[in-house]
């Protein structure tokens, strides 16, 4: 059964942009109160990452923050794993370069699934992945990243490309803090996935409002500052 059958009722439909809630490895009660702390700041998307753990385990947990996020009206996306997304109903899947295919996952979940697609520094990845059928294209790492240490960085000359180019929303990914968002936010680049700038504070529900509050004060959708960063390099 596709996902735009029984599974939802109505498909979930991204936002304007912001913060892009990636979970960070936690599981159970803790997994929850971080999700619910998420929430309670304005969070409006989520994506269930959970390498390396147990599949009884990931199965419990996606199905909790689905709850979760349904009765908060946000979106819950789960990392890498079409067949969990199925099971819990969840509203999409993003997929690396060793996940299975985009126009795979959107055959087997339907048109109301959100799909999005890791293109690493690869503008000629996110041209391919919207053409097999792809919401969204994410970009990174921006910075060196604790949770991935070894992925490669991207260039400023590549994201605004990306910008520029592509009229999906794009996403930046990778080692983001409140002042690498707001950078990124003036020169277009619709989302902000981040990991452990939110999970390593005291104050989750805090750190979630200020990124918020950092996206509606200062997003454009393209500056040429790009352009001008990308000469220097």
């Amino acid at each position: 059964m596709a996902l735009n059958d029984a599974t939802t009722k109505k498909k979930f439909t991204l936002p304007s942009g912001g913060l892009y809630v990636i979970t960070d490895g936690s599981t159970g009660p803790v997994l929850y109160a971080r999700v619910r702390a998420c929430l309670g700041g304005g969070a409006k998307l989520f994506q269930y990452r959970a390498k390396n753990i147990a599949s009884d385990v990931q199965h419990r947990d996606a199905s909790a923050l689905r709850k979760l996020t349904i009765a908060a009206g946000a979106g819950l996306i789960i990392n890498d794993d079409v067949a969990l997304c199925l099971a819990v109903g969840a509203d999409g899947v993003h997929l690396g370069r060793n996940d299975a295919c985009v126009s795979m996952a959107r055959e087997t979940l339907g048109a109301k699934a959100i799909v999005g697609a890791s293109c690493y520094d690869q503008p000629e990845r996110a041209h391919q992945a919207l053409s097999d059928g792809a919401d969204y294209v994410a970009f990174g790492a921006i910075r060196p990243s604790i949770s991935k240490p070894g992925a490669p960085g991207v260039s400023a000359a590549v994201l605004s490309q990306a910008v520029r180019e592509i009229s999906a929303p794009v996403v930046a990914i990778g080692g983001i803090d409140l002042a690498t968002a707001t950078h990124l936010w003036e020169r277009g680049i619709r989302f902000c996935a981040v990991i452990h700038d939110l999970f390593s504070c005291k104050d989750i529900e805090a750190r979630v409002a200020r990124y918020q509050q950092l996206f509606t004060r200062h997003f454009r959708p393209y500056s040429t500052a790009w352009d001008n960063e990308a000469g220097q390099e």
